[in-house]
């Protein structure tokens, strides 16, 4: 028989995966995990058939438990509240499409739109593909009302969305360009990258100057970053990874930020700009 660390160790990243799909914050998945750590200590292994499942269970309550209360918290939060983005390799494999699209930035940030119990069922669906007598079973619910909290979770998020997902080179590339036209001012480059409907997220939690506000429409959005690129100066950009997909590293005005990008008909739909400095230990590297 595994020792009771070894069997835990096994499981250690996906666990921490979950917690993070479910939470959207790295510090909270790692306490969560270490909370279920302690439990896993207390129970009597022998009596645990399946420790796979029996983790996904007490981690999932944990989060949801967690989820409820951060809630509030992120109600309370100075300016938008974002996810913490983290390299994909610190939330276990990500070898199906699922798994991949449920920790991709733009998909945790549309999933703060759903109840706790919806982002539970969605992301132990989607992501884990647990039957729903076993997601019903965890989250407290009939398996009736959990396929219908993935349905509406499933409609929530592909409201906008789009079908067609560029290409790392292509996601790369536009990144590129918009970061060179924003660092240059060149708006007229900016109005040809931006949709129409593009919206502007930016969170710096009250500990570094940052829009309080989303912003929302291409012109509302160019005139922001006209006022950017002519107060601050753009410090050097280093190409990075965030949940998947690339983003980058730059300063603006003295203040580390990681920008990320959804990009939707070929262009920008969505631009992340993390500045909150708690938020981008793991990215820096």
């Amino acid at each position: 028989m595994m020792l009771r660390v070894e069997v835990f160790e096994e499981h250690r990243t996906m666990l921490l995966g979950l917690a993070y799909r479910l939470l959207g914050s790295m510090w909270d998945a790692e306490d969560v995990v270490q909370e279920a750590w302690i439990r896993w200590q207390a129970t009597d292994q022998e009596e645990v058939r399946e420790p796979r499942a029996f983790l996904v269970t007490v981690v999932s309550r944990l989060a949801l438990d967690q989820l409820r209360s951060a809630r509030v918290k992120r109600e309370a939060y100075t300016g938008p509240w974002l996810p913490e983005p983290v390299p994909a390799s610190q939330v276990g494999p990500l070898d199906t499409v699922e798994l991949r699209d449920t920790v991709a930035f733009a998909t945790l940030h549309l999933m703060e739109r759903l109840t706790p119990p919806e982002r539970a069922v969605f992301v132990l669906r989607e992501a884990f593909a647990l039957p729903y007598p076993e997601i019903a079973e965890i989250v407290g619910v009939t398996q009736a009302n959990a396929r219908q909290m993935h349905h509406r979770a499933s409609v929530r998020l592909a409201e906008g969305r789009d079908r067609f997902t560029p290409t790392a080179e292509q996601h790369t590339e536009l990144l590129k360009r918009f970061m060179d036209a924003a660092a240059g001012g060149d708006m007229d480059a900016l109005t040809s990258l931006l949709h129409d409907d593009v919206v502007l997220w930016n969170d710096g939690g009250g500990k570094v100057r940052a829009a309080l506000k989303p912003i929302y429409g291409r012109d509302k959005a160019i005139g922001f970053l006209h006022g950017i690129t002519s107060r601050y100066l753009f410090g050097e950009m280093r190409l990075a990874e965030s949940n998947g997909h690339p983003a980058l590293l730059t300063t603006v005005g003295g203040a580390d930020q990681l920008v990320m990008l959804e990009i939707r008909d070929g262009k920008i739909a969505t631009v992340f700009g993390v500045l909150n400095p708690d938020k981008l230990t793991r990215v820096r590297g």
